[in-house]
């Protein structure tokens, strides 16, 4: 079943050499009953890990059922743990946080298989502890302790037992009750190999083998003759669902265990990610708002005006020397090619009143073309008509701020308003602009230009003149030309400045969202700031956890864990506490946002998208800081993580 050839273990200390196992030679049949004896330091320990693979020789060869182990790897080796070896130890090892059972249980977890229903309540009532199994080991005696592991060493029906000072830590009677359960085991034939130090422990056994100094000084019951077999590894799935179902609740009871240092460490995430939220929703509600507001200016629209002129230096004040009028709109259809539609303004301000109800607002004067070209449709009523800008009726389409001052809850539409003592009836409701600065676009009454020119305002001339472009593409070749025209209609000379203003809507829109852009980036580096400094506790709070739960890892490398599934259990932990961070900071964020926009009246826009990034950003954060205590804790020697005090 064993055979070691030349074993040899050499531990370094510095400059120092220590030899512990000095060419160790020996072989061990199906169905023996060994014992391993010999005084303090001379190996048997040593010994015992290496053939129960815990541990690597320095020198030599390890051969089970024929097969060279040091040609497997870590996951065939882990199989091997667990399927083929038990381990019972001198100090138990089992996992406080645990019951009976569960301790029990934890081997089947690294089978790779469907575990057996009842296999851990079967194995302990064999060992009498049916009573004991939903306690803990701090809930038990020594010799119980001891039993649970001899159960949790026997719930895989393992080929030998390998057993370390099994009855070190035990009284009399209970020593002997042990030492029966282990006779019984090698009559069923399963080899048993037990190290101890006591004759009476050793008496127990058909083979005695004594070690002094790292050499075997005698064999007392040799060695049976039996047929080499060789060893067959059954290949399973690395995706096992109950090592996953086992990290996560491994993961739930470190968290519980632990709830002020847990909460801390997710404080860091907790602040990060809501500061995250909050940021991005008061950005992307600038954005929002800022597109509204330019949405409702109109798309593809050129604003031209009266360019402010100077004579000796002193202004003459805009449309002193240049002046808009209906020729120049009708040259403009006639020369600029690619305008789809056009609108001429005039706008002032004036009381209007209602009944009681008066307010000073500002009114604008338009073509039938305004509400079509600003986005303007009303949502009561309709806009006013060609037909009625030519006969220059009085009529008005009033905004929501100036139908909630004069009417309150009455219906506006049809209702007669007086505007400079003049009546005026209310046909339509523009839609909600909203404010902008101490601009309050909803705080307008629109008339027909010809009734605001005439009636209203006394103008003469147009203070602008909206073209819309057919094409966003052709906006800047439009916006030449009409420069061009007005230059050659105001005859300005050759080096003089324009005659006219001319805006592009679409480029400021432009510009302004490359600003919300930028802005957003920012804020959002600003706050991933955060969740880097609370990943970085993460990384340190995991260092922690791996150091404190050392003798948990080599355990669970004992029973047949692979490295891949403790780097898979301590990223599991880090992800866990991060997403729950995460989860909780969406929320604080939320609030925090929605509090923030109502105290300060800010426009405040929660994009699902910046959810699922911070959520997202979480979960990366838990594993990138996770990875590297994940790693270490993945690459610990089970006998050295055993050892670890």
């Amino acid at each position: 079943m064993i055979r070691a050839e030349n074993i040899k273990k050499i531990y370094r200390m510095g400059a120092e050499r220590l030899e512990v196992l000095k060419g160790v030679t020996l072989e061990i049949s199906e169905g023996e009953f060994v014992s391993i004896m010999g005084p303090s330091g001379s190996g048997k320990s040593t010994l015992m890990h290496i053939l129960g693979l815990l541990d690597k020789p320095t020198f030599g060869r390890l051969f089970i059922y024929g097969k060279d182990v040091s040609s497997l790897s870590d996951f065939e080796l882990a199989q091997l743990r667990s399927k083929t070896i038990g381990f019972v130890f001198q100090q138990f090892n089992l996992l406080p946080k645990m019951t009976a059972y569960e301790n029990v249980s934890l081997p089947q977890i690294y089978l790779g298989e469907k575990r057996k229903r009842n296999m851990a309540t079967d194995f302990l009532k064999s060992v009498g502890l049916e009573e004991r199994m939903n306690h803990r080991p701090n809930e038990l005696s020594g010799g119980q302790q001891q039993r649970v592991s001899i159960a949790r060493a026997l719930v895989n029906n393992p080929k030998i037992i390998f057993a370390d000072e099994p009855t070190g830590n035990l009284a009399s009677a209970q020593s002997e009750e042990i030492m029966k359960i282990f006779r019984n085991l090698n009559r069923k034939g399963i080899t048993v190999v037990v190290v101890t130090h006591e004759k009476d422990v050793a008496g127990c056994a058909g083979r005695i083998i004594n070690l002094k100094d790292g050499e075997i000084v005698s064999d007392s019951g040799g060695r049976r003759q039996a047929e080499t077999k060789h060893l067959y590894i059954k290949k399973k799935s690395r995706i096992n669902l109950y090592e996953i179902a086992e990290n996560f609740n491994s993961a739930a009871k470190a968290i519980v265990a632990n709830k002020m240092r847990s909460f801390m460490t997710m404080l860091g995430i907790i602040i990060g990610v809501s500061a995250l939220i909050t940021m991005l929703a008061v950005g992307y509600g600038a954005q929002k708002s800022l597109e509204g507001m330019m949405s409702s200016l109109g798309t593809n629209l050129l604003i031209m005006m009266p360019q402010d002129r100077k004579l000796a230096g002193a202004s003459l004040g805009a449309g002193e020397v240049s002046r808009l009028d209906g020729r120049d709109v009708e040259a403009i259809k006639a020369v600029v090619p690619h305008i789809s539609r056009m609108d001429a303004n005039v706008s002032g301000r004036a009381q209007a009143v209602y009944k009681a109800n008066n307010i000073r607002t500002s009114i604008t004067g338009a073509t039938a073309n305004y509400a079509a070209m600003r986005n303007s449709k009303p949502v009561y009523g309709r806009f006013f008509t060609n037909r009625e800008l030519e006969n220059m009726e009085k009529v008005a389409v009033i905004g929501q701020t100036v139908a909630e001052n004069l009417f309150g809850e009455e219906n506006p539409l049809g209702k007669v308003i007086k505007i400079k003592r003049r009546n005026f009836r209310v046909i339509g409701v523009l839609p909600l602009k909203g404010a902008s600065g101490p601009s309050n676009r909803d705080d307008v009454i629109i008339v027909p230009l010809t009734t605001a020119m005439k009636s209203l305002l006394g103008r003469k001339y147009y203070q602008a003149i909206v073209i819309e472009v057919a094409e966003r593409e052709k906006m800047p070749f439009v916006q030449e030309k009409l420069v061009e025209l007005m230059r050659r209609r105001d005859h300005v000379q050759e080096g003089r400045p324009d005659s006219v203003m001319v805006m592009n809507l679409a480029d400021i829109q432009e510009i302004f969202s490359g600003i919300t852009r930028t802005l957003n980036l920012l804020l959002g580096i600003i706050a991933s700031i955060s969740l880097v400094v609370g990943g970085i506790g993460i990384m340190n709070i995991m260092l922690v956890s791996v150091s404190e739960r050392t003798k948990e890892i080599g355990l669970r490398k004992a029973v047949g864990a692979t490295r891949f599934t403790i780097l898979v259990q301590f990223l599991i932990e880090s992800s866990v506490i991060s997403l729950v961070g995460g989860a909780l900071g969406i929320l604080l964020g939320i609030a925090a946002a929605l509090i923030l926009g109502k105290a300060a009246g800010w426009a405040i826009y929660i994009s699902p998208f910046s959810i699922i990034l911070s959520f997202c950003f979480a979960a990366g954060i838990g594993i990138l800081f996770g990875f590297w205590p994940a790693k270490k804790a993945s690459l610990l020697s089970p006998i050295d993580a055993l050892r670890y005090e």
